[in-house]
């Protein structure tokens, strides 16, 4: 058996003591991760999270610092054969007004895969249970302190 791996990219967005999560309906499952998605073949991961940024949110961004790599093994949630890796910076933009985001949790027009809605959650109120995968959790837990976990 041969190893497989996928590296993902996401950008942690905060805008007055706001942190930006995207809701997705993906492969059948409603998920909340960051804003970010998969390195392509011949990408570094600035290039691939500048990228990945701009087709879900629309917006230029900045990346500053790198923020945490993954430390464990992950399986993939759409492929357990598949090992996951993501790389988390921290961004940001000239342009948050030019956001198009909701209040409302799966603000979607319809349910059909690939469906978004951009979303801020308060710094004060973030908690590891509002993302989906094991790897976002543990980002926001480092994001939000120990009280909020």
């Amino acid at each position: 058996m041969s190893e497989k791996f996928t590296i993902r990219v996401y950008g942690i967005l905060e805008f007055e003591n706001k942190i930006l999560v995207s809701d997705e309906y993906h492969k059948g499952l409603m998920i909340t991760k960051f804003p970010g998605g998969g390195l392509q073949f011949g990408e570094g991961t600035v290039e691939a999270l500048i990228r990945e940024f701009m087709e879900e949110t629309g917006v230029e961004v900045d990346v500053r610092n790198h923020l945490y790599t993954t430390d464990f093994f992950q399986p993939s949630a759409f492929d357990p054969n598949v090992q996951v890796v993501s790389i988390y910076y921290q961004v940001q933009t000239n342009d948050p007004g030019k956001l198009v985001t909701s209040s409302q949790v799966f603000d979607f027009n319809k349910i059909t895969d690939g469906e978004q809605s951009l979303r801020w959650v308060r710094l004060s109120e973030l908690n590891e249970s509002d993302l989906t995968f094991p790897i976002d959790k543990k980002v926001a837990g480092l994001i939000a302190g120990p009280d909020q976990k």
